[in-house]
């Protein structure tokens, strides 16, 4: 604002001094003296249009939840390429994402949404929150991992796990299954992220109450599992770091989480965690990725979307991040190799989940939530 102030201020003094000259010579310097204004303006005005197009091609900001050490690290891979390109993000929870666009329905700030639940990104989608977008391995992922309208598609595939301290609790100890964690003897030793804000635990509760919904037509069943599980449960944590924190310092020895979280934590932080994939089966959200409508910087956002989920990238996040990839066209032998281990998937109704889970996350809290001890 400045910069537009001093020019103004000069164009101003310009024409004050070129009053002065026309008094003082004669018509042909005058024409001379009337084009070299014109240039002039003309310079500045076509400058300042330059320097705000340029801004603004080459600015780039991603909501996501995917966390700080691989947001780091795709963002330096793509400026390795795109080194003009000023990309921003903000790490914040999947549901904190979609009430922020909801705030900025009328003026949006974010360009690109990277990472969440598919049922969270439908939900957006459905309110008028994301724009079409067809990328151009559309054709490479299942229709369950996309929308019909083009407006997200899947990247990953998240698995839910039942976790457990590894120096705390004997491999052939740890809950296999779902209803294992309800046992008596893990009273008041079970950790829980609270699940409103997260998408994994959203699931897993959905998951829960669907087992028994899809025969009843009634989540009264899946509320009184619920019921067993707070009446096991230590502390509902904030966020899922604290949760795997606690669970290293055996604040609790069980837990429930998702899948990568879990291995990056065992791996790379050396944590003493380890998990089992539910026997019986277990939910695997899709985790998905879209354009922001009226996105400020809409095909940057395209661009990093497209180098995102590039087969060399998504083995990258399978390699480094423990992410699951969606597209069938990946050469799975450059995965790592449980990443290829069978397991059991639970099917679930998830328009169901995305419709009913407020409704059901409200009852819990309201009438299940801290009761049972």
């Amino acid at each position: 604002m400045g910069l537009i102030f001093w020019n103004l201020r000069n164009l101003c003094n310009l024409r004050m001094e070129s009053e002065m000259v026309i008094h003082d010579t004669g018509s042909g310097n005058l024409v001379k003296l009337a084009g070299l204004i014109l240039v002039v303006v003309t310079l500045f005005l076509s400058s300042g249009c330059r320097s705000s197009t340029s801004n603004n091609q080459h600015k780039l900001l991603i909501y996501t939840p995917h966390g700080q050490d691989m947001l780091r690290d795709f963002v330096a891979r793509y400026k390795q390429i795109h080194p003009e390109v000023d990309v921003q993000f903000l790490d914040m929870g999947s549901r904190e994402i979609l009430e922020r666009l909801r705030a900025e329905r009328n003026r949006p700030q974010a360009d690109l949404w990277w990472g969440a639940a598919h049922t969270t990104f439908q939900t957006a989608a459905d309110e008028n929150l994301l724009a079409p977008y067809r990328p151009s391995w559309a054709d490479k992922v299942p229709d369950f991992a996309r929308d019909a309208q083009d407006r997200w598609y899947g990247t990953y595939e998240t698995p839910e796990v039942i976790v457990y301290n590894s120096e705390a609790v004997r491999a052939e100890d740890a809950p296999k299954d779902w209803d294992d964690v309800l046992d008596p003897k893990w009273r008041d030793k079970i950790l829980i992220r609270s699940p409103s804000p997260s998408d994994s635990m959203r699931a897993i509760f959905g998951g829960m109450i669907w087992r028994y919904y899809k025969d009843t037509n009634s989540p009264e069943k899946g509320y009184d599992w619920l019921r067993k599980l707070d009446a096991n449960v230590h502390e509902y944590t904030a966020d899922g770091t604290l949760l795997i924190q606690k669970l290293a310092r055996q604040e609790g020895v069980i837990s429930l989480w998702d899948l990568p979280d879990v291995r990056l934590y065992q791996e790379q932080k050396k944590l003493p965690v380890a998990y089992n994939i539910p026997t019986s089966g277990t939910p695997v959200v899709i985790d998905a990725i879209a354009v922001v409508r009226g996105a400020p910087n809409a095909e940057e956002a395209k661009r990093f979307y497209e180098f995102v989920t590039t087969p060399e990238s998504l083995i990258q996040s399978g390699r480094n991040y423990y992410r699951l990839p969606v597209r069938r066209d990946i050469d799975r032998r450059q995965l790592p190799d449980w990443m290829n281990a069978p397991f059991v998937r639970m099917p679930i109704d998830w328009e169901l989940l995305r419709k009913q889970g407020n409704e059901w996350l409200r009852y819990w809290d309201t009438e299940i939530r801290g009761r049972g001890r």
